[in-house]
């Protein structure tokens, strides 16, 4: 393809994808769901955007008839597969981008979703993992090492995590909480434990020293508890440095919901019950939380071993 035909193809691609976009985010603000929902929307068709359009001359049909489109979106999918997006992650972004289709240009895709993995117990790290995910994180200073012992000393989802202000973490030696606002604006309070408890305190304390020395970083991040090179640290924020440390401790990517998995199995390893699971996760139907009592195919495994050992 010419220099010239890769252009006009470029452009073409452009175009389409800011009227499908806009007729997407005008059909999202007229939807009854919840804002981190048409928050992720936004975001993943905005992710698939960018990608078309640094593929341009690759795709100049993905705005063409449905072979075309499903052609784009196939590969798109291979591409965030590829990236360690999470299948469940990968569904989102798929649903996304159907809608953007179907608000556009008016067509319906065919594009196989991301295989989930049967129900049982979600996949939380071992201890060893754990124990290396932790190493990584302090490794990589007092914020990373603060932020990784919050996801995993209070099962805070990403977007909890990045919402959290320094007065909803208040701490001493001996105590602590976190108050998490969750879904739907639901608001809950959980404990910390001494880890986390640790980490924040020297992070606060790098913190304090750091926007005293930076005042207009300081008016950017304001009350928020974590900061990043030019203000608050955003969710997208969150999933990096939790990548980033999963990568050091030999887990290419490891999601901030991973972490949340982990600390659901540890109090469910120390005989936490239903209910004081459910209440400290959030979770609204307590369905979500009977996943974490199935037995996990190692479990499974554990007690033939020793059902049968003769």
């Amino acid at each position: 393809m010419s220099a010239s035909s890769a252009t006009s193809a470029d452009n073409v691609v452009a175009i389409r994808l800011v009227a499908d976009l806009a007729a997407l985010v005008a059909h999202l603000d007229r939807c009854a769901l919840a804002a981190n929902t048409v928050s992720a929307y936004r975001r993943q068709a905005v992710a698939y955007r960018d990608w078309v359009l640094a593929r341009a001359a690759e795709h100049a049909d993905a705005f063409v008839d449905v072979v075309g489109v499903e052609a784009a979106v196939t590969a798109w999918r291979r591409h965030l597969l590829a990236a360690g997006a999470s299948p469940a992650t990968v569904n989102q972004a798929l649903a996304a981008v159907t809608l953007l289709y179907e608000h556009g240009p008016g067509l319906r895709l065919a594009v196989k979703r991301a295989r989930v993995p049967k129900p049982g117990a979600p996949e939380a790290l071992s201890r060893a993992q754990e124990n290396a995910v932790r190493r990584a994180a302090d490794r990589r200073g007092p914020r990373d090492a603060a932020l990784i012992a919050v996801l995993l000393g209070a099962g805070a989802r990403a977007e909890e995590c990045q919402r959290l202000r320094v007065g909803d973490v208040p701490i001493t030696p001996r105590s602590g909480t976190a108050r998490l606002h969750g879904k739907g604006d639901e608001v809950r309070t959980v404990p910390l434990p001494v880890p986390a408890r640790e980490h924040l305190a020297a992070w606060l304390q790098v913190r304090a020293e750091l926007l005293a020395a930076r005042p207009a970083l300081a008016d950017a991040v304001g009350d928020g508890l974590w900061a990043s090179q030019r203000g608050r640290l955003s969710v997208d924020g969150v999933t990096d440095v939790v990548r980033a440390v999963g990568k050091d401790a030999g887990l290419p990517g490891l999601r901030p919901h991973r972490l949340r998995h982990t600390y659901a199995t540890r109090l469910r390893e120390a005989d936490a019950d239903h209910a004081q699971i459910q209440a400290l996760l959030g979770h609204t139907s307590i369905e979500t939380t009977v996943r974490y009592f199935r037995a996990s195919a190692t479990e499974v495994a554990d007690l033939v071993d020793r059902a049968l050992d003769y």
